[in-house]
């Protein structure tokens, strides 16, 4: 069977996570992408080098190996005079044009969705920005950690003390991941009405959304929790625990699961006691419960306590490193990573394959990220363009 999206051409101005693990998930679908960067190169290809130049200058980097394989690479200043012209013919050939820029910017540089809906009526347009449009902050900018902080999240995070930001870009990949499911739902709806749309994420909006639960139980009852390190508030035992070589979580959700523990570790007694009677009176009276885990875990080894858990499905799991990770046999044997070779590198290098796995069109990593403007030339041969007209936008700076 053919691939989801073939046939399908993605515009991705992107940069960092939002606009290109969007645009990246679409590619892995079937879809052809193209990415638009600088000249001389975006920002987001050289954080976190992997390869350095012979000059000691940056190259590549980890993100950028991440977030644009199946990618074909154009070089454009869409500000350019002479590039504004090529945007325009490109927009025309395209079905979306992703961009993370905010709303202000995409006005200037005519990728709004009135200029994109003029030129081509069947275009998605989608578009992320740290805030989103309609409200005082549109024009901010802002990073994950923003709206992380912003969220409760940070707030809710480490302790009162000591607020905690993850080191996981959760709400550059969230919103990634629901820009593609808009812009896929786009595409669909296009099948029916023949018009494209704008679809519009926003990183607060996402944060905002993963904190939904806290944020309605604060709204509703004024509980005004605050942070508990890693012990959960709302059941228990739910906390990361110390054993005699390493660290594990235990997670215990439900009256089945917590009678599971209970009797693993010889405490029927606490189903009988009113204070751990349902999940909020054991998260409310967590610390307690904790401190009984704790106790348990400290006279077992790592792999002693999770064979105990497992037995009595209890969910739980280690504390990995990120070599660890790498390392564990499960990643491997479900192919999580995927390994792809790029200029410059030593030897082949792990990427997070597509991270959900459709039974009949998979998403697939068929090619590496592309060099700088590796597809220049093919791209504009493919809008119509002569070998002298696009010399002329090569001279010109516009390419």
């Amino acid at each position: 069977m053919k691939s989801a999206l073939e046939g399908i051409r993605v515009l991705d101005f992107g940069r960092y996570i939002a606009g290109p693990y969007c645009a990246a998930l679409l590619g892995d679908m079937g879809a052809e992408v193209i990415r638009i960067e600088k000249r001389d190169g975006s920002e987001d290809r050289t954080l976190i080098p992997l390869i350095h130049n012979a000059d000691g200058s940056p190259g590549e980097g980890a993100l950028f190996l991440q977030m644009n394989r199946n990618k074909k690479g154009l070089t454009l200043d869409p500000a350019h005079p002479k590039g504004r012209e090529v945007v325009k013919r490109l927009i025309k050939t395209a079905d979306v044009v992703v961009v993370n820029l905010p709303p202000q910017t995409l006005k200037s540089l005519n990728l709004d969705w009135p200029s994109v809906h003029a030129l081509n009526p069947r275009a998605v347009l989608t578009t992320a920005s740290a805030f989103g449009s309609g409200g005082p902050y549109e024009e901010r900018l802002g990073f994950d950690g923003v709206a992380q902080a912003m969220s409760g999240a940070v707030y809710m995070s480490g302790t009162p003390e000591q607020p905690v930001r993850a080191a996981a870009s959760w709400v550059d990949f969230g919103t990634a991941s629901l820009a593609a499911f808009g812009t896929m739902t786009a595409l669909f709806a296009r099948e029916k009405t023949g018009r494209g749309q704008h679809v519009e994420g926003a990183l607060l909006r996402t944060a905002v959304t993963f904190m939904a639960q806290t944020l309605v139980e604060q709204a509703a009852l004024k509980k005004d929790r605050v942070a508990t390190l890693n012990r959960g508030q709302t059941a228990g035992p739910s906390d990361i625990l110390r054993c005699k070589d390493g660290w594990i979580t235990v997670l215990i959700n439900g009256n089945p699961l917590f009678k599971r523990w209970a009797k693993m570790i010889g405490e029927e007694g606490l189903l009988t006691d009113p204070h751990f009677a349902t999940d909020e009176a054991r998260g409310d009276n967590g610390e307690q419960l904790s401190g009984r885990a704790a106790r348990w875990c400290a006279s077992r080894t790592v792999a002693e306590a999770l064979a105990e858990l497992e037995r009595a499905k209890v969910p739980a799991g280690p504390i990995l490193s990120p070599q660890q990770l790498l390392d564990d046999p499960h990643v491997e044997a479900a192919h999580y990573l995927t390994k792809i070779m790029f200029p410059g590198l030593p030897a082949p290098v792990p990427i997070v394959a597509t991270p959900v796995v459709l039974s009949e069109t998979p998403g697939t990593i068929t090619a590496p990220p592309p060099t700088l403007g590796q597809h220049t030339d093919e791209i504009l041969a493919s809008l119509g363009m002569s070998g002298a007209e696009i010399e002329d936008l090569r001279a010109s700076g516009a390419i």
